[in-house]
């Protein structure tokens, strides 16, 4: 198998990375994490700019209105949302695009923001409620479409990311079954791979940051960067982040082409190295930020509470373990 990016995939990347750059670059992120005035945390002009750029459409049919490219390129395209911290949920209504019908077309275009729920968790937490057109609650029956407005919640005072608004509902409504089981199943394993690349990009991200921090910051003199502690850190969280590297896109494309693998094997590798690297290095940037990793105003703590967020989507760390070991 080439693990070796394409011309056209390298492009890609790039061309999201400075299209998040350019359009909700640190400034904008700061402002609208520290002055709260999005309702739902969804910026409706930014979410529209993102469909206009395929992050919805990517995976849907030429012939459909859509991009026509494969889960290895969505990969790369989630990565570079979560080195961003875009909010929102981007992967929801990604994964309903591929639909299709009104729900489809409404997702793909932005027009829609759909969440998207697991039906079977405890407790049920819906997240971005307050601005969801359409909710998708996934069960053992399949997919249901339920109205958002027929949800009832409490919401969360104080939830663990500040992007991500959380309401705790004690039922769900019945809704409408719009998909059986089977794609039921395909959106988890495809909703695994995407939150992954997400949390591949906060590793890498934080990375960076911690890098960047450790060749400026001094201490007692000296760079700290130049402290062997200091390099075996930035070292451990290189090392993660291609390690995880390797398991997403691994498995973005097993889903493309099932021949180069076993779906049931690499998607929950990739979701438990991915969450795994996005974690860990949260943890080991606080520690080489020292004191000032722990303030509001150093970005750490943000993509932190982000990973800790995705580690629960789509599988926990000992729900994949015994995926995992099933297939032994």
């Amino acid at each position: 198998m080439d693990f070796q990016l394409s011309e056209d995939q390298r492009d890609l990347a790039t061309g999201v990375r400075e299209f998040c750059e350019g359009r909700f670059d640190r400034d904008r992120m700061r402002d609208l994490v520290d002055k709260n005035r999005v309702p739902g945390m969804v910026d409706k002009k930014l979410w529209a700019e993102l469909a206009e750029t395929g992050f919805f459409s990517l995976r849907v049919a030429e012939d459909e209105g859509g991009v026509g490219l494969g889960t290895a390129e969505a990969a790369l395209v989630y990565e570079e949302a979560g080195r961003a911290l875009l909010p929102g949920p981007l992967v929801a209504t990604h994964l309903a695009a591929s639909l299709g019908g009104e729900l489809g077309a409404g997702a793909a275009s932005g027009a829609l923001v759909v969440g998207l729920v697991d039906g079977d968790a405890s407790p049920i937490l819906v997240e971005h409620l307050d601005v969801l057109d359409v909710l998708l609650v996934l069960d053992a029956d399949g997919v249901r479409r339920v109205s958002p407005s027929a949800v009832t919640g409490t919401a969360v005072r104080s939830p663990l990311d500040p992007f991500t608004p959380l309401h705790h509902v004690e039922a769900l409504p019945e809704g409408e079954l719009v998909a059986d089981a089977e794609t039921a199943a395909r959106l988890r394993r495809e909703g695994a791979v995407l939150t992954a690349a997400v949390q591949l990009g906060i590793s890498g991200k934080l990375t960076e940051l911690t890098t960047q921090y450790a060749k400026e910051r001094e201490q007692f003199g000296r760079i700290i960067g130049s402290f062997q502690a200091v390099k075996h850190l930035c070292a451990d969280m290189l090392v993660r982040t291609e390690i995880a590297r390797a398991a997403v896109y691994a498995a973005a494309v097993t889903l493309d082409d099932p021949v180069v693998g076993d779906a049931a094997v690499a998607v929950p590798t990739a979701k438990l190295m991915a969450d795994d690297a996005a974690t860990r290095n949260g943890k080991d940037a606080t520690q080489v930020h020292g004191g000032m990793g722990f303030t509001w105003e150093v970005d750490v703590h943000l993509y932190l509470k982000r990973a800790w967020v995705h580690a629960t989507q789509f599988g926990s760390a000992e729900e994949n373990e015994e995926a995992l070991a099933a297939t032994l």
